[in-house]
């Protein structure tokens, strides 16, 4: 059978499991699963190790092919717009403090904690994944600097340029200790004044840097602008600027993913983002709470457990990424240093955070989305229930989508891979070889991805 057809093949049988486990009885968030997961992880890793034999075959998608759409969004309109959505953030930034302050201190009643953790951040990652990240016209902080220079009639820069040395490093550690610790282990989200003071507090930082080191700050220090600007490059469409407007243009999803990245800040951070997803779901399984309470009580630790098992999973991650790099750079014809090889290959395996973070929060995100619309209209017209966006969605489907999702993703990481190898490479020969270390890894990770998202439902 032809690698393509394989493929093909698995993604069908794995719709038809998801149509069969519909007709289950869903018990205490639990399903049998339409087929053996172990049958399931094999498939998955075969399909994404298939890919990589096929792509390492031909070599022919090195060449990424742009379409150009007919559809022109006229500039007054797409300027409009970008005005448009920037006024009604930074008002739902400022009601977001306000209410998370004086508002009820109840997590589903309250903007901050219901818009903050899954409609801003969640969900303008799930945006930027599929349109590109839209943080330069959103970004409240760079709406209140730009008013600064607008007073001010110049730039704002009150020290020397930003240092080169900092690189990405800012926004790295806001992501690690914003979303991988904040986030994900603490009680901070479902506190709408917590999440009030961590919003108004970061957003002061980001001032302050803009107004010291300039508008350089923002792109590099920035978490989220560097987390969304990320994303953004898999994203399938873009827009050129036309005659009388921007159009649209449509790429691979790997396309945007070949492209070096410009320094190991912006290494750890892709590896960050890939870990950090995986280890959310992780804490809902069981083997992660036997972990935690086992570490406890054999280091009297208490709460603070749980970040040590977070730091040093993050610590495994990079240290594995760098052992590859370094595997790949010995294995390769051309010379070169793990350095440049990591820089290289890091941006391909951005759409398997990518993938995770789509399959992991649409559901959060639209359920979140349906509280919002009801609290922003009770609040200014009169009591309204939440709106159920996807109730019609099974717990299967939705299991079902997420491993369609993230073997997707794993698959375009894998052609984007190939084709950093192939342009680095002295010929077809030497860049099958140069791949082999990244496409074990990310077979690997692809099984691990899917037996953490198996734990909490699947029986």
């Amino acid at each position: 059978m032809r690698p393509r057809r394989a493929a093909v093949v698995f993604l069908s049988l794995l719709v038809v499991a998801v149509g069969t486990a519909s007709a289950h009885q869903i018990q205490s968030s639990r399903f049998a699963a339409p087929i053996p997961l172990e049958f399931l992880f094999g498939g998955a890793g075969v399909t994404v190790a298939v890919t990589a034999l096929w792509v390492g075959r031909t070599g022919d998608v090195t060449e990424f092919r742009t379409w150009r759409t007919p559809l022109v969004i006229p500039s007054r309109i797409a300027t409009a717009g970008r005005y448009g959505v920037k006024a009604v953030f930074f008002v739902g930034f400022l009601v977001t403090i306000g209410h998370g302050l004086v508002g009820p201190q109840v997590e589903a009643e309250n903007v901050a904690t219901v818009f903050v953790w899954s409609v801003w951040i969640a969900g303008l990652g799930l945006f930027s994944v599929l349109f590109g990240s839209p943080w330069r016209t959103l970004s409240p902080w760079r709406a209140v600097y730009d008013a600064l220079i607008r007073l001010e009639g110049r730039e704002i820069r009150l020290l020397d340029s930003y240092p080169s040395w900092l690189a990405s490093w800012p926004a790295f550690v806001a992501f690690v200790v914003g979303i991988g610790i904040l986030e994900n282990l603490t009680v901070v989200p479902r506190s709408p004044a917590s999440t009030a003071v961590v919003v108004a507090a970061y957003a002061a930082v980001m001032v302050l840097g803009g107004i010291a080191f300039g508008e350089e700050w923002f792109r590099r220090a920035d978490g989220l602008a560097v987390l969304y600007r990320l994303f953004g490059r898999v994203s399938p469409v873009g827009f050129a600027e036309a005659r009388d407007g921007y159009r649209l243009r449509l790429r691979p999803p790997w396309a945007g993913c070949t492209e070096a990245v410009s320094n190991l800040s912006l290494v750890a951070f892709v590896v960050g983002a890939v870990y950090t997803v995986s280890f959310d779901g992780f804490t809902s399984t069981p083997e992660y709470q036997n972990l935690l309470f086992g570490l406890r009580d054999l280091l009297d630790s208490g709460p603070t457990t749980s970040v040590l098992i977070y730091v040093i999973g993050l610590g495994g991650f990079l240290v594995a990424f760098v052992a590859v790099s370094i595997v790949m750079t010995q294995l390769s014809a051309r010379e070169s240093t793990w350095r440049e090889t990591a820089l290289a290959f890091a941006p391909t395996v951005v759409p398997i955070a990518a993938a995770y973070e789509v399959a992991h929060y649409y559901p959060l995100v639209a359920e979140r989305l349906g509280v919002l619309a009801a609290l922003a209209w009770s609040i200014a017209v009169a009591p309204a229930d939440p709106v159920t966006i996807l109730g019609w969605l099974s717990l299967p489907a939705f299991w079902g989508s997420q491993v369609l999702l993230i073997v997707v993703g794993h698959v375009i990481a894998v052609v984007a891979a190939h084709a950093v190898a192939v342009e680095r490479s002295v010929n077809l020969a030497d860049a099958r070889r140069t791949h082999l270390p990244l496409v074990a890894l990310m077979v690997g990770y692809t099984v691990l991805s899917l037996w953490i998202i198996s734990r909490p439902i699947v029986s």
